[in-house]
């Protein structure tokens, strides 16, 4: 061999990946707050945990990818909301039990580093970190060639919380004649994307550019709009209302991850028609030929976030989130558990 071999031979640039760590750190200060000890690029990230004013202190903690939603960002070559998407995943999942969420690291995999296309994904990380009011301070970037097709990536994010032991919300106090609020979520979020991109791309043979005139824009700039982040407003509402539970509507739908906060006495009555769907889940469902069934244990449906509240704290949940320019609504109620469905579905008129 008349030349010897280097790793960049191989497809791995080590100096690429230290230059895009400089871009990283700039991204990562601007999410940066108390608490925050190191920079991006040691071998961990250090944070400094301040409980003067927490009793009994709990760590939360998360994982979560973006799923294939991420094919839609290869198709339309866009990657600036994706990292959005991470951190909302994650970051929910912590806060449905009353944690803030102190700080976030996150996982790219790449076959071969382009700093374009990590650069545009770790500015999302950044936005959605300074949404979630939580520090970026560290991660992983793994070059590996011939393990992804060019400019295609994998994603995973890791969040770590904190709440007070004695102000935890795992729905134990929940009981018959509890109310369902509903906050709204901003669409698909990061789930049932398999069915979507088999309806939009397989059955209608979509483009991602083509324009939808119930979107008012294109198909693949409706499929990436970014998973909402709701820790601000959970936060506010658990300051000072009786939020007795919370429930992040990912896969599953409301059927499955309301359940997963409920006493065992207990079923849920949801009411039909209660909130508004928007177009994007009516379009699904009609291209699709797909069951209501088959949509509510898939998909959002316009609901991404709910809390349980006692009765006679309805009307200042809603103002509170009315506030807050949230456009919540009444969504269901606890009843007493006499049958083994869970969720049960009624109409106005009270048809089940």
């Amino acid at each position: 061999m008349a030349e010897s071999l280097t790793y960049a031979d191989a497809g791995v640039d080590i100096g690429k990946a230290n230059r895009l760590i400089s871009s990283i750190k700039d991204i990562a200060k601007q999410t940066s707050g108390p608490g925050v000890m190191s920079q991006i690029g040691g071998f961990g990230g250090l944070f400094s945990l301040n409980i003067s004013n927490v009793e009994n202190p709990v760590l939360v903690s998360s994982a979560d990818g973006v799923g294939t939603k991420l094919r839609i960002a290869f198709m339309m070559n866009r990657h600036d909301t994706v990292g959005i998407d991470l951190v909302a995943m994650s970051v929910n999942d912590i806060m449905v039990m009353g944690a803030k969420p102190l700080f976030f690291l996150d996982y790219l995999s790449m076959g071969n580093l382009e700093t374009g296309i990590a650069t545009d994904i770790i500015k999302g990380i950044g936005e959605g970190c300074k949404e979630a009011d939580c520090a970026l301070i560290g991660g992983e970037t793994a070059e590996m060639p011939g393990f992804y097709k060019q400019n295609e990536y994998d994603l995973a994010g890791f969040v770590v919380g904190l709440v007070d032991n004695n102000k935890i919300i795992d729905g134990s106090d929940i009981r018959v004649g509890h109310r369902l609020i509903g906050i709204p979520s901003s669409g698909l979020h990061s789930n049932g994307f398999s069915l979507v991109r088999k309806i939009c791309f397989d059955i209608l043979k979509l483009e991602v550019d083509t324009f939808i005139s119930e979107f008012d824009q294109t198909i693949g700039e409706e499929l990436l709009t970014p998973t909402r982040i709701y820790s601000k407003t959970v936060q506010l509402l658990i300051r000072d209302l009786p939020i007795h539970g919370l429930a992040h509507i990912t896969g599953g739908g409301i059927e499955e991850n309301i359940i997963r906060i409920i006493p065992k006495a207990c079923n849920i009555l949801m009411h039909r028609g209660s909130w508004d769907i928007p177009p994007v889940f009516n379009f699904l469902q009609q291209a699709g030929k797909v069951s209501d069934k088959e949509m509510m244990r898939t998909f959002n449906n316009g609901i991404g976030m709910i809390a349980v509240v006692p009765e006679d704290a309805v009307s200042d949940v809603l103002g509170r989130l009315s506030a807050m320019k949230e456009h919540s609504f009444a969504i269901g109620e606890v009843v007493r558990r006499e049958s083994d469905t869970r969720v049960a579905w009624t109409d106005s008129d009270g048809t089940c």
